[in-house]
Order: structure tokens, then sequence, then C-alpha cells
């Protein structure tokens, strides 16, 4: 085979991989814009009803069950995924099935054994997290959300390993739709005594739509020993270790932040933090979102093999960066309307604190993909370690700046973790696989890095109206450039054939 062919054949490897990445991200996307249409009205709903106090008693409360289900689920959901993809990969039907039924049944074992844990622990939480017990009744009744979560957890992981996006899809689809048809009455009739209530009965709806689907897919019950059984369990319990200490460390920050904030700047400033994080993530999440949904079970294949592993890497680096880069600036450019928009004027103090969040989220898109390669390897002590730096980082950085500049404090410090959490995944990539920046991406940073620090600079130096004339000129910008530089990447029958030659003009 001569140097030309192996060429051709790589280019069309190449965007085939684009192709994937983009279908991927747009099958998730297209859920997740349907979320969002579902987030303007429940979120708004939530800031007419109970204002940033109540706001920022549904943050706390949100923070609780994540951390309490990260904690029971031993994270079997992510540990299930790799393992499920794995099976997949070696088409061993009986391995399978084994694999299968494990992570179902330890989802319903762990799902009982969180929601006691919580229940039991309800008071003390309640006095650490609100300084009394009147919240302790609230705090026990999520016990039965943690519930609900964890079975639905293990449902989703049957989903995602096998690679069920359309499904997975739908399921997020769905969910959206039944937080916000349940949760608004809800509050509208009770008050802040229906928040509790709510999140309980949306965890519930979710655990019934995910068992909707995952029940589609049939494996045939295998016979299996105690022996098959605690082989299946210890490799997901092994690994589930370090995703569960990565996501009680991921959660314990940001519950940390919350109570940080809310000791030195009052509930109505958590009200605030939880919209500004909210919002920040909202246009970045779905991309976020893929990675783990498409992304980690590909790199998990791939992952023994550096340069395609790499390539990979590269690939999803690319296509993340020119689609959330325009959004984040967008929204570093308009934060005042987008708290309105999602919320009300209350809102408008977040401004600042929101611009300071999609800054960070800016390098967050840029160094998710090179942490996946740790996943993907099974690096488990690498990414325990990483994962509690970054937590001592942010849970530090909040509780020096807050303290110093108030709550746009706890914004600078989630922008510094990432600063630093950026600098330091490469350089453990670099020695786990060799990785390097493509000379594309490189390119694609030194564009939207400064783009975004000019953006965000623009609002200390200018009045309002004039930064946002330049902040929007930019975004226009940036944008067709994104959409350039995706029409180049992708094959023409990617496209619906009733728009390719309206694209062809941006080519």
């Amino acid at each position: 085979m001569d140097a030309k062919s192996t060429t051709i054949e790589a280019g069309a490897a190449g965007r085939q991989s684009y192709t994937q990445i983009l279908k991927s991200t747009a099958v998730i996307g297209g859920s997740s814009v349907v979320n969002v249409g579902f987030s303007i009205i429940r979120n708004k709903a939530m800031a007419v009803l109970l204002g940033p106090e109540g706001v920022g008693l549904i943050g706390l409360y949100t923070s609780i069950c994540d951390l309490a289900q990260t904690l029971g689920g031993l994270g079997v959901q992510a540990s299930g995924v790799r393992q499920i993809a794995e099976s997949v990969g070696t088409h061993d039907a009986e391995r399978i099935a084994r694999t299968t039924i494990v992570v179902r049944r330890i989802s319903l074992v762990l799902g009982l054994a969180g929601a006691l844990l919580l229940a039991a622990f309800s008071l003390p939480i309640a006095r650490f997290t609100f300084g009394g017990a009147e919240y302790a009744a609230g705090v026990a009744l999520l016990s039965a959300a943690v519930f609900f979560r964890l079975v639905s957890a293990g449902q989703i992981a049957l989903v995602q390993g096998m690679r069920r996006i359309s499904d997975l899809a739908r399921i997020s689809m769905l969910g959206a739709f039944f937080s916000t048809v349940i949760s608004i009455p809800m509050v509208f009739l009770f008050g802040q005594q229906g928040i509790v209530p709510s999140l309980v009965a949306m965890a519930a709806a979710t655990a019934l739509t995910s068992w909707w689907y995952s029940r589609k897919i049939h494996v045939n019950p295998p016979v299996m020993s105690a022996r098959d059984v605690s082989q299946e369990l210890s490799g997901l319990l092994k690994l589930g270790f370090a995703f569960m200490a990565s996501g009680f460390l991921t959660f314990g920050a940001a519950y940390a932040v919350r109570l940080v904030v809310l000791q030195h700047e009052g509930v109505v400033a958590a009200g605030l933090y939880q919209a500004a994080w909210a919002l920040g993530g909202l246009y970045a999440g779905f991309i976020l979102q893929a990675m783990g949904t498409d992304f980690y079970p590909r790199l998990t294949a791939v992952c023994q093999d550096h340069e395609e592993c790499n390539r990979l890497v590269n690939e999803q680096a690319q296509i993340s960066i020119l689609l959330a880069g325009p959004g984040l600036l967008a929204t570093l450019t308009v934060a005042p309307l987008v708290l309105s928009l999602f919320y009300s004027a209350e809102f408008h103090a977040a401004a600042d604190l929101l611009r300071w969040i999609c800054l960070g989220m800016m390098l967050r898109i840029i160094a998710w993909p090179m942490g996946f390669i740790v996943l993907a390897k099974g690096a488990q002590q690498i990414f325990f370690w990483t994962e509690v730096a970054a937590t001592l980082v942010h849970v530090g950085l909040a509780w020096l700046l807050v303290r110093r500049f108030g709550l746009g404090g706890s914004g600078a410090a989630f922008f510094g973790l990432y600063v630093w959490h950026a600098v330091l995944i490469y350089i453990i990539v670099r020695r786990l696989s060799g990785f390097r920046w493509s000379a594309a991406n490189l390119k694609l940073g030194l564009i939207f890095l400064p783009a975004s620090g000019l953006v965000f600079s623009l609002f200390a130096v200018l009045p309002f109206w004039p930064a946002t004339a330049v902040g929007t000129l930019i975004v226009l910008l940036s944008g067709l450039y994104s959409l350039h530089m995706l029409l180049k990447l992708l094959p023409a029958d990617a496209f619906p054939s009733a728009i390719r030659p309206w694209l062809r003009r941006f080519a």
C-alpha cells in the first residue's frame, strides 16, 4: 500500500470519527435542547414562586442527595458502563448477560442501603448543613429520592454500556418533562415545603422511565455460581470505588462551596450561586454529557493503542471546542439577559459570578477529553489522587476568595481550579499515553481562550452597552468560524440534503 492510499484511508477514518462524534453529540444535544426548554419553564417558576432563598434551598437539598447517591452507589453506575462496554466488545453473549444481571441486582441493593443510611443520619446532616434540626424531616425524606436515583443509575448504566444513545436521549427528555410537570404544581401548592417531595417524585419518574427503556434490552439470565457473582462484583466494586471516591469528592466540593457561600454571604447568595452554577454548565453540559455517553465507551475499546487513543481525544476535543466556544462566549456577553430569561431580575447580581463560571467551563471543555484517558486505562490511583487534589484546590480557593471578594470569589475559585487542573491532567496523560495536542487544537485554544478573556475583561473596563456590542461581534465571528471549521471536518452527507446548498457557502 503506497503513502497516498494510506493518507486517503486515514482521512476517511478521521471524517468517519468526526461524524460519529457529531452524531452522538447531536443526539444528546438534541435532547438537551428539549431539556433546556423545560429548564427555562421550571427555573422561571421556581424563581417566581420561591425567590433566591428558595432556589438556594433547592441547591442545598440537591447537594445532599447527590452526595448520598454517590456514597451509596459505590461507583457502580460508572464502573458498570465500562464493564458492560467491555463485555459487548467481546461479543460474548454469556458474559454480557452475567454483567447485566449483576449490575441490575446490585443497584437495587445499593439503593436500599443508601436510603437507609441517609435516613439514619438525617438529623446530624441537617444540623451541619442548615444549623438546626428543623430540616431533618426533609433530609430524611430525601432518602426515598436516593433509592430511586440509584435504581435508575443501574438501569441507565446498562443502556449506556450498550451504546443505545437514542434511548438515553429519550430518558433524558422524559426526565426533564416529568421534572417540570411534577415540581411546579407541588411547589405552587406547598411552597418551600414542597421542595423535597418534588425531588422524590422527580427521581421516581426518572426511575420508571429508565426501567421502561432498559427492559427492552433482552438477555438470557445465565446460571451463575457464587464464584461467578463474586468475580463480577469484584470487578464492579474495585473500579467503582475509584469512581465513587471521585464522585464524592466532586459533589463534596460543590456542597462545601455552597456551605462557604451560605455561611459568609447568606441563603440568598446561595440561591444566586445555584442559579449561576446551573446556567454556567447548561450549554457546555450537553457536550460533556455526550463525552461520557458515547466517547468514553469508544475510548475504552481502544485504550491499549496509544496512537488511536490520542487521535480520538484530539478529535473529541476539537469538535467540543468548536461547538461549545461560541455558546460560552454568548453566555459571557449576555449574562444578565440569560439570568432574567431563566430566573428573574432578582438574580442579576449573579451576572459576574456567571461570567467567572463560563471562563472555567471553557477550560473544562478542553481538559475533560484528556481526563478520559485516565479513566479508559483504569489508572485508579492516579484518577483518585487527581480528584483529591482538585477538591482541595477548589474548596481552598473558595474559602479564601469568598471571604475576600464575596460571592464572585466562588466563581473565581472554579476558574482557578480548571487553570490548575488543565495543566496537571496534561502532564499526567503525556506520561500515560504520550498525548500531545494537535496543531488544530492548539490553534483553537489560541483563538477561544484569548477571546473569552477579552469578553470577560470588556465588562470590567467598559460601560455595559459598548461591552455588549463588542462581545456580540466576537460571538458572531466565533460562530461563523466554528461553522466553517465543522463543515471542513465533516463529509457533506453528514448533513440533511435540504440545507447542504446553504452550508456550502460557509465551507
